[in-house]
């Protein structure tokens, strides 16, 4: 709780249809210094959101009235909040982590609290500081780049100040973490960067033994910027290595 002294207060809405468990995770925030508010099912889960405006939410999959992944879909199209998704199926990961509907991290039950309260606070440090993210790139050598902001590699550009993809000179939509993901690769064009400290550097958490959050986010990239995704011309895979952006078109 000392981390909290001197700063604003965070505030988590936890969702999800078991009470048992949101006592559990509301005793464990509150230890932590934050404040929370609660939902049991979906409707009520995007009402409190949008009035409401917490600075993260941990949301279940399986809720009445409306599920998970269109409760994280509504809130995500009005808020710009990290969304953690709760989930005891595993074969929800690809679609949660594939990030079109907004998700920015996923845990499957049952958790460890500690990791649950590791990623807790590593997402809302990463949503704090990617508005100022752009000052790292004052320490990058970049070529051919209309301003310090904008990084240009093969056929992407990115944009740092507005936070905008291009390839091949079209506008790509990419999700936060899609874009953080293609930053930190292309701020070091041809070096192989492992899966680990992807998760590491972007997620923002140390590594938990499930790399596959990193290879899903990779391939949702790959759809929206490869011609074709089963021979990548931009985003590359160093087979049992990592993944890297190619330096020549």
């Amino acid at each position: 709780m000392e981390e909290n002294l001197g700063k604003e207060i965070k505030r988590v809405l936890v969702v999800d249809d078991e009470q048992a468990i949101i006592d559990v995770l509301v005793y464990n925030l509150k230890k932590e210094g934050y404040e929370t508010l609660e939902a049991n099912d979906g409707l009520t889960a995007v009402n409190i959101a949008l009035e409401e405006k917490p600075d993260l939410m941990l949301l279940d999959i399986m809720l009445p009235k409306l599920d998970g992944l269109s409760v994280c879909k509504r809130v995500k199209n009005h808020l710009n909040i990290p969304i953690l998704m709760l989930t005891a199926k595993d074969a929800e990961i690809d679609k949660i982590v594939g990030l079109e509907l907004g998700a920015d991290d996923y845990i499957t039950k049952p958790f460890s609290v500690r990791e649950l309260m590791a990623r807790v606070k590593a997402n809302l440090r990463k949503n704090e500081i990617s508005n100022i993210s752009k000052e790292i790139i004052t320490d990058i050598k970049e070529t051919e780049t209309k301003n310090e902001n904008i990084i240009e590699v093969n056929n992407l550009e990115l944009d740092l100040d507005r936070f905008e993809v291009k390839v091949r000179g079209e506008i790509i939509d990419l999700t936060l973490r899609e874009f953080e993901v293609l930053k930190f690769l292309a701020m070091q064009p041809g070096q192989v960067v492992t899966r680990e400290t992807l998760l590491e550097k972007v997620w923002g958490y140390e590594y938990y033994g499930d790399i596959r959050t990193v290879d899903v986010t990779v391939r949702r990239i790959r759809e929206k910027i490869e011609k074709d995704t089963s021979n990548p011309k931009i985003l590359i895979t160093k087979r049992g290595v990592g993944y890297y952006i190619a330096t020549k078109k």
